[in-house]
């Protein structure tokens, strides 16, 4: 499991870090912490779990090449791409919502267009943390750079935090519920029932009078 985001303490807070925030999350729900590992051009812990070891990766060559990172594990793992999720942020989605899906393009995301080259397949699960857009392209490279509004931050956390729901069924290969879970529609609230029917005086009509 990969986050995308740039190192160093001037990003760390920005919202191109968003998949930094999560990775940190499921290291803190879990107990363990991430450490360099020069190999893998990255932040990294080896999780034995149930299902079998599950590595934490936050790759430290900045963002626009994080396949170096990336391809690296897999390689000397022998990891398919469709066993890989990474963790990014998400400008078409608005802070407060996250959605799971395999492969597609990287949709100019620079992260993704270089595990794309480095893995040479983009067959691998992406979890996409909303950020929101700031409306005009030309302002996106700023905008990914800049730290989030407080209410747009506790809305992305909230969000991984929902995200940590389905963490079980991501790690046991359940990707199908796990996406159906997370993808959902909350349900739509029930009308409220009509109220019953009264006379002109207020008293109940006869067929709700009752003897």
């Amino acid at each position: 499991m990969v986050g995308l985001g740039n190192p160093g303490p001037e990003y760390e807070a920005t919202n191109h870090n968003a998949g930094f925030w999560w990775i940190d999350a499921v290291a803190r729900e879990w107990k363990v912490s991430l450490v360099p590992e020069r190999s893998y051009f990255g932040l990294a812990a080896r999780v034995n779990r149930p299902d079998g070891p599950v590595w934490l990766l936050e790759p430290q060559t900045y963002m626009n090449v994080s396949g170096k990172s990336v391809a690296a594990l897999a390689r000397f793992f022998k990891i398919a791409p469709n066993e890989i999720l990474v963790v990014h942020d998400e400008l078409d989605l608005m802070p407060g919502q996250a959605k799971l899906k395999l492969g597609g393009g990287h949709a100019g995301h620079n992260g993704l267009r270089d595990i794309h080259a480095q893995l040479g397949s983009p067959d691998y699960w992406r979890l996409r943390l909303g950020i929101g857009h700031p409306g005009v392209k030309a302002e996106v490279v700023d905008y990914v750079l800049r730290k989030p509004k407080p209410e747009a931050r506790e809305a992305i956390e909230q969000t991984i935090e929902k995200t940590l729901t389905v963490l079980d069924l991501i790690v046991a290969g359940e990707m199908e519920r796990a996406t159906m879970k997370l993808n959902a529609k909350p349900p739509r609230p029930k009308p409220p029932k009509p109220a019953p029917p009264q006379a002109p005086d207020g008293r109940d009509t006869p067929a709700e009078r009752t003897e």
